[in-house]
């Protein structure tokens, strides 16, 4: 069957991981895949850097910063344009094992919508950080299996998911063309928990292949994890999220559980001294709910 492969990532302001990203897809046996970098408005000198020290890879700059979900679908359109089968999205900080693109490829199927590999914390941990996870059919609240855990290696090779992470998607054509590209909307987080939902709602499995591995710099592009730049993307997202897909009945059970959520998270961000950060969430929260939808 003929397999045609892009990678696609966002640099913002970091090239260094970005070129550590790009060796790493570089280096995929048995045939590296074609890889697209946008440049999502780098105030920095990224896109000279990336022109002088990579000139094969394909790089789009965009005049502005168009978040996650616009950065990676600007790259996503160029793939599907130049004749991608398969799509592979990365973050910019994460990397592959040389392996990682065969084995997600070996498990492709037409009822399978999306992939990913096991994602460990950054190198030289084995401390899972992803491998998907499941999502409460009351609340649509997730629960990550065996996160902040060293990998037991008795995993079986493929566990059939709810959501996978945006950090690394291994997308068949068929998939982008049956539910569309990622919501804008979402600027920052959520957004592949919006995309997981609407994969499983068009029947399609999502799988992670526990023989593909990665590794990732948790939460580097929004300044860390707690930053008060991540607390309120996560807060706003959240909440548009939960408007989108809980709608009806099933709020009943979503407003209690965020309510809770809200402030047990607030507590720990004062307990831990984190003014700005809590400030931050509850202004990511008043956003999302007076956020004007479209769905």
């Amino acid at each position: 069957m003929y397999m045609k492969t892009i990678a696609v990532t966002v640099n913002w302001n970091r090239v260094e991981d970005t070129l550590a990203c790009i060796a790493s897809l570089r280096a995929q046996r048995p045939v590296p895949p074609q890889v697209i970098v946008v440049d999502n408005g780098s105030s920095d000198d990224s896109v000279a850097q990336l022109r002088a020290t990579v000139p094969e890879v394909m790089l789009i700059p965009s005049k502005r910063n168009l978040g996650f979900s616009g950065g990676y679908n600007l790259g996503i359109q160029q793939a599907l344009a130049l004749g991608a089968t398969h799509v592979l999205i990365i973050n910019n900080d994460a990397i592959l094992a040389p392996n990682a693109l065969a084995t997600l490829l070996q498990y492709a199927a037409p009822d399978v919508g999306a992939l990913s590999p096991v994602i460990y914390h950054a190198l030289p941990n084995r401390v899972i950080w992803s491998l998907g996870g499941r999502t409460h059919p009351l609340t649509l609240e997730k629960s990550n299996s065996w996160v902040g855990q060293p990998d037991p290696g008795t995993l079986p090779p493929v566990i059939e998911q709810d959501f996978l992470t945006g950090c690394i998607l291994l997308l068949p054509r068929a998939t982008l063309e049956t539910v569309g590209l990622f919501d804008e909307g979402f600027w920052l987080y959520y957004e592949d928990m919006d995309f997981s939902r609407r994969v499983r709602l068009a029947g399609l499995r999502m799988l992670t292949v526990t023989k593909a591995h990665a590794w990732h710099k948790v939460a580097s592009s929004s300044g860390g994890s707690d930053s008060p730049s991540e607390r309120y993307w996560m807060a706003r997202s959240s909440i548009r999220f939960f408007r989108k897909h809980g709608g009806g009945w099933r709020m009943l059970f979503i407003l209690p559980y965020r309510l809770g959520s809200a402030l047990k998270t607030s507590l720990r961000l004062v307990t831990h001294g984190r003014v700005q950060a809590l400030r931050a969430y509850w202004r990511g929260l008043r956003d999302g709910l007076c956020e004007e939808m479209q769905r």
